[in-house]
């Protein structure tokens, strides 16, 4: 690889750095109000629409508060984005 790609290579490469962190800090920095999860608006959704709904199965676990939940989800998502980064390594590895 010849010292002139390199360098594209690094520019392309804080671009992408930078175009993430915008993505990232827009909604931050532009969106008013609280965020809520996608769970608690559907459940909000059935509720308007049929009252009297019962689940058809209830949680097997359900954590003592808000933040193990929090915490269990990051878990979760470092465990996935863990995967699927090793997959992605291995397959580059592969090809070179």
């Amino acid at each position: 690889m010849s010292k002139t790609n390199q360098g594209n290579n690094g520019l392309e490469n804080w671009l992408l750095v930078g175009a993430v962190v915008c993505l990232a800090l827009f909604p931050l920095v532009f969106v008013k109000g609280e965020f809520e999860g996608a769970d608690s608006q559907a459940e909000e959704a059935v509720t308007a629409i049929s009252p009297s709904y019962q689940p058809w199965v209830e949680n097997l676990f359900k954590p003592a508060s808000g933040e193990i939940e929090s915490l269990l989800f990051a878990v979760q998502a470092g465990m996935g984005a863990g995967v699927i980064g090793y997959i992605i390594g291995y397959y580059k590895g592969k090809k070179s």
